[in-house]
C-alpha cells in the first residue's frame, strides 16, 4: 500500500483493509443535515439530497451525524438509531446514495455535553460535569460507569441496523468536542476511574466503541473514525496524544481515519483559530502538516484530510506526494453537489465556497462560535434548499440564514412533540419561547457586550423579581427618544421581567454607562412587529427583524419607558 500512496492520483481506486475498493480519492466529508422527520427518522428531503451526492463522482459519501441516542441529540433535525424501526427508510436512503456509484458509510455520534437544549430536555451528560465554554450550554452531569457501557453498546447497535439497511459503513465521530472527544480531552475529562486520568484511561472509551462495532458488523463492513488533531485549547488534547490514539486504533481493523480538528469551542475545522502557516495556507488543508506527521504512527491505515481544500492542484500533491490518501470535501460539496465530478471528469480547477462572517475584528473572541454557527448554518441551508427539491444557492444573504438558524433551533427543536401527549400546545409554545431566550438570544447579546461591542439598541433593563425582590438585569432591545424609551417584550407578560413590570413597573434602564430610572406600562394597542422594525438602522435588518418574529411564533408586546424628570 506504501507504493500506491506515492503514485496515487486524485482519480486512483483505493482498496481498504476490509476489502471494500473506493474509486477515487475525493470523499464527501460528513455535514449535519437536520433532515429527520420529528420523531428523527430518515425524511425523504434526505434521499433527495443523497441521489445527488450519490451521483455526484465521490470516492465515498459520508452521512451527516446520526445519534445513538434519542434523549441526547446534537442538532434539531438529527438522525437517530436506536433499533431497526426505520429500517425501510434507512435503506432507501442508502440506496439513493449508492444507485448514483458512490459507496455509503453512516457517520455515529453522541454529543455529550454539546447536546442542544433546546432539541431535547434530558440534561446533558458527559465524562465530567464540566460545562463546555459555548455561551448557552449548561453545564452536563458526569456519565456513571454503567451509561458509559451502554453508549458503547448503542454505538455497536446503530452499526448493525446501518449495514442491514444497505451502508457500507460507519464512521465514528471522535473530533469536534463532542463525547468521543470529550473523553480523550484532558479538559473536558476528570474521571479518576478506569475512564479518565492518563491518556491509556481516555481513549478506553474509543477503542471500546471500535472493538464492539468491530464484534457486531461483518468483516467486509467498513469501519471509520473522524479523529482531531488536537482541540486547540489550553489543556486540551494534543496532537502528540491524537498520534498515540491513532498507533493504538492501527491495532483495531480501522479502515480509514480521518483527520480533522478543533471544537465548536474553537472551531480550527473552518480555519478560524489559529494563525495559518504560509505553507498551510499554499497547500490549503488545515491539518495536512499533521497528517505528514502521524503518517508513521498511522502505519497501513489510510488517512484522509478534510478542511481547507480548494483546489484541485493542491489535492492531487497532497494525494501524489502520499501525504493522504483521501481528500475530503464539506462545505464546497454543499454548493456543489457534484464536486467528485467537477475536479475529476470536468478537471475544474477551484471549487468556490463563500466563507460566511459577521466580519467583525479579531478582537472579539467572545463571538467567535457564532460566527462558526452562522457558517454551519448557511451551507445547512444549501443542503435543505436540494432536500426540498430546488438547488444551492451560493447567494443566499447571511439575514436569510440568521432567521432559518432561529427557526431550525427553536420552532423546528419542539416539533417532535405535536402528536405526543403532554403539556398543552401554549405551555409547549412559552417553554420553546423560554429556551430561544435562554439558549440563544441572551448568550448572543450578552456574548456582544463582552466583546466590548455596542450597538445602539442594545442594552440593559433592571426590574425587582416577583417573588425575590431582588433586582434582576436582562439584555434587552431599545429605542431611546427625549422622555424614555420603547422597548419590546419578546414573550409578553410571560417572559420573566415582563411578568415582573406587571407586578411592579418601577425599572431602571441602561443608557450608555449609565442606569436611569423609569416607569414601564405595556401598550397592547402598539403595532409591535413596525415598532421592532423601527429600531434597526438599514433595509436589511429591519427585514431580519420581521424573519425573525414570524420563525419564533412569539407573542410580543411593546413597552413603553418613560424616566423620571
Amino acid at each position: 500500500m506504501h507504493t500506491e500512496r506515492t503514485s496515487s492520483t486524485l482519480d486512483s481506486p483505493l482498496t481498504l483493509a476490509c476489502g471494500q475498493v473506493l474509486p477515487n480519492r475525493i470523499m464527501k466529508a460528513a455535514l449535519s443535515e437536520g433532515l429527520a422527520t420529528g420523531e428523527h427518522s430518515p425524511d425523504v428531503r434526505l434521499e433527495r439530497l443523497y441521489t445527488q451526492w450519490g451521483a455526484g463522482g465521490y470516492g465515498l459519501v459520508l452521512t451527516g451525524n446520526v445519534m445513538v441516542d434519542r434523549r441526547h441529540i446534537g442538532e434539531p433535525g438529527n438522525v437517530v438509531i436506536e433499533d431497526d424501526r426505520d429500517h425501510d427508510a434507512l435503506s432507501r436512503w442508502a440506496k439513493a446514495t449508492r444507485d448514483g456509484g458512490s459507496p455509503v458509510w453512516m457517520q455515529l455520534n453522541h454529543p455529550g455535553r454539546q447536546a442542544n437544549p433546546l432539541a431535547t430536555h434530558a440534561k446533558p451528560v458527559a465524562p465530567s460535569a464540566v460545562a463546555p465554554g459555548i455561551p448557552g450550554l449548561p453545564a452536563p452531569r458526569a456519565l456513571t460507569d454503567y451509561e458509559i457501557g451502554d453508549i458503547v453498546e448503542r454505538f455497536a447497535a446503530a452499526a448493525s441496523v446501518a449495514e442491514t439497511a444497505g451502508f457500507d459503513g460507519v464512521q465514528i465521530h471522535g473530533a469536534h468536542g463532542y463525547l468521543v472527544s470529550q473523553f480523550l480531552s484532558p479538559s473536558a475529562n476528570k474521571r479518576d476511574d478506569r475512564w479518565g486520568g492518563d491518556l491509556d484511561g481516555r481513549m478506553r472509551f474509543v477503542l471500546e466503541v471500535v472493538r464492539s462495532i468491530r464484534a457486531t458488523v461483518s468483516p467486509g463492513f467498513a469501519v471509520g473514525i473522524k479523529l482531531n488533531s488536537a482541540d486547540f485549547q489550553k489543556g486540551g488534547f494534543t496532537e502528540e496524544e491524537s498520534r498515540l490514539v491513532v498507533e493504538q486504533l492501527t491495532g483495531e481493523h480501522i479502515d480509514l481515519i480521518e483527520i480533522s480538528g478543533g471544537s465548536y469551542e474553537s472551531p480550527a475545522m473552518m480555519g478560524r483559530p489559529v494563525t495559518v502557516a504560509d505553507s498551510t495556507r499554499a497547500r490549503e488543508a488545515y491539518f495536512l502538516d499533521y497528517a505528514r506527521e502521524v503518517r508513521q504512527a498511522a502505519g497501513d491505515v489510510p488517512l484522509a484530510v478534510t478542511g481547507g481544500f480548494r483546489t484541485r492542484s493542491a489535492m492531487s500533491v497532497a494525494v501524489g506526494s502520499g501525504d493522504c490518501d483521501v481528500v475530503g470535501l464539506g462545505r464546497p460539496a454543499a454548493v456543489v453537489t457534484a464536486s467528485g465530478h467537477a475536479l475529476i471528469r470536468d478537471s475544474a480547477e477551484r471549487l468556490e465556497s463563500p466563507r460566511i462572517t459577521l466580519g467583525l475584528p479579531k478582537k472579539y473572541s467572545a463571538l467567535k462560535s457564532l460566527d462558526g454557527a452562522l457558517d454551519l448554518q448557511w451551507h445547512t441551508d444549501q443542503l435543505h434548499l436540494v432536500g426540498n427539491g430546488g438547488d444551492p444557492d451560493p447567494g443566499r444573504p447571511l439575514w436569510k440564514t440568521t432567521a432559518t438558524m432561529l427557526q431550525r433551533n427553536g420552532v423546528d427543536a419542539f416539533r417532535s412533540r405535536r402528536g405526543s401527549t403532554g403539556p398543552d400546545p401554549a405551555l409547549r409554545k412559552f417553554e420553546r419561547e423560554r429556551f430561544i431566550g435562554r439558549y440563544l438570544a441572551n448568550p448572543v447579546m450578552r456574548g456582544l457586550t463582552a466583546a466590548g461591542v455596542r450597538i445602539s439598541s442594545m442594552t440593559d433593563i433592571e426590574t425587582v423579581g416577583r417573588k425575590s425582590g431582588l433586582a434582576r438585569q436582562v439584555p434587552v432591545s431599545a429605542k431611546f427618544d427625549a422622555t424614555g424609551a420603547w422597548i419590546i417584550s419578546q414573550h409578553g407578560t410571560r417572559s420573566g421581567w415582563g411578568a415582573n413590570i406587571a407586578d411592579e413597573p418601577r425599572v431602571r434602564l441602561r443608557v450608555g454607562t449609565e442606569w436611569r430610572p423609569g416607569t414601564a406600562v405595556f401598550v397592547y394597542d402598539d403595532d409591535v412587529t413596525e415598532r421592532a422594525r423601527s429600531f434597526a438602522s438599514n433595509p436589511l435588518l429591519r427585514r431580519l427583524v420581521s424573519a425573525a418574529f414570524t420563525a419564533l411564533q412569539t407573542t410580543p408586546i411593546s413597552v413603553r419607558v418613560t424616566f423620571d424628570r
